[in-house]
């Protein structure tokens, strides 16, 4: 059994890495009696920690947001990962956040043991990123929306679509997805009834968020389904291509914004790309490099065997 003071460091913990936890649960985990897990939430609430309880078969506790922020329990791995993530903000696409990022991360490595700021300056120092001047986005409108996917909330957003069109949406969001130069929203389109993904740097969170919904069953993880929504979905032409060649190999030379893979055995793969040119398909399909099989459409096949056959006459 751990000592008081520990045992209220372990339970703060795991406060923090969950929305709810029952009481049976906390003393399970802790292997303490439940009386004692009562006392101990007494206490965290004397520290300061907002934790509130809800009576009946359902009930439990809760770590809510308070009027101060308080102290947060990081382990070795969670304060590496946080800090690499702040010295990278510094230089990313969420608009605003490089001068926060620099006094948070202030902060955090006044604290850090020796260790741990040498493993985070090693990391960054092997770090070299290329930002490809992607469009920004609030960092408000991010944390609203990430808000609103963990604690199952609607969220409803004024949303400009690629034509300049404003619409009010619904949705109950899923989860957001970065593709390295921009940032997706995954939803369900309430009005709609389907699910759909909105760029977030052209959506604006209407406030406070809407009341709680039970998550529907996604109908492929959020990055797939993304990458398929991104990459071909919006084109005129989609087009299944047989790359013969392993997942990882065709995925090390391939963006998930540009097409969306499927496994089919260890030897060979199937690349899922559109586009508004069939020349734009077969040129970009060729210059990976790996051998290939148009499987549809039956259009591209044709184009295809012209484009070789122009490109042999060339040589």
């Amino acid at each position: 059994m751990l000592e008081t003071s520990a045992r209220l460091l372990r339970l703060l913990s795991l406060l923090q890495a969950h929305r709810d936890w029952t009481g049976a649960e906390l003393a399970r985990r802790l292997e303490v009696s439940d009386r004692t897990v009562r006392r101990d939430m007494e206490k965290l609430r004397g520290l300061g920690y907002p934790v509130t309880a809800v009576v009946g078969v359902s009930g439990g506790y809760r770590l809510e947001a308070g009027a101060a922020m308080p102290p947060l329990l990081l382990d070795d791995e969670e304060a590496v990962a946080v800090a690499v993530g702040l010295r990278t903000a510094a230089g990313g696409s969420v608009a605003g956040i490089a001068e926060t990022s620099v006094l948070a991360l202030a902060k955090l490595e006044q604290l850090l043991p020796a260790r741990l700021r040498h493993r985070i300056n090693l990391i960054q120092t092997a770090m070299e990123p290329l930002y490809a001047g992607g469009p920004t986005v609030d960092a408000d409108t991010l944390t609203t929306i990430a808000a609103a996917c963990r604690d199952h909330q609607r969220l409803r957003f004024d949303y400009r679509a690629h034509d300049g069109t404003e619409t009010v949406r619904a949705s109950e969001p899923h989860r957001l997805v970065h593709t390295g130069r921009r940032w997706y929203l995954m939803a369900y389109d309430v009005d709609r009834q389907d699910w759909r993904t909105f760029r977030v740097d052209r959506l604006r969170p209407r406030v406070p968020t809407g009341p709680r919904f039970v998550p529907r069953d996604s109908p492929q993880d959020a990055a797939s389904y993304v990458s398929h929504a991104v990459a071909a979905a919006p084109y005129r032409y989609q087009a299944r291509i047989l790359m013969r060649a392993p997942f990882d190999v065709v995925a090390d030379r391939s963006s998930p914004t540009a097409g969306r893979l499927e496994r089919v055995d260890e030897h060979s793969c199937i690349l899922h790309v559109g586009s508004r040119s069939l020349d734009e398909i077969a040129l970009y399909v060729a210059l990976k490099g790996i051998d290939f099989q148009v499987l549809d459409p039956p259009e591209l096949v044709n184009h295809v065997r012209s484009l070789a056959e122009r490109l042999s006459r060339a040589t």
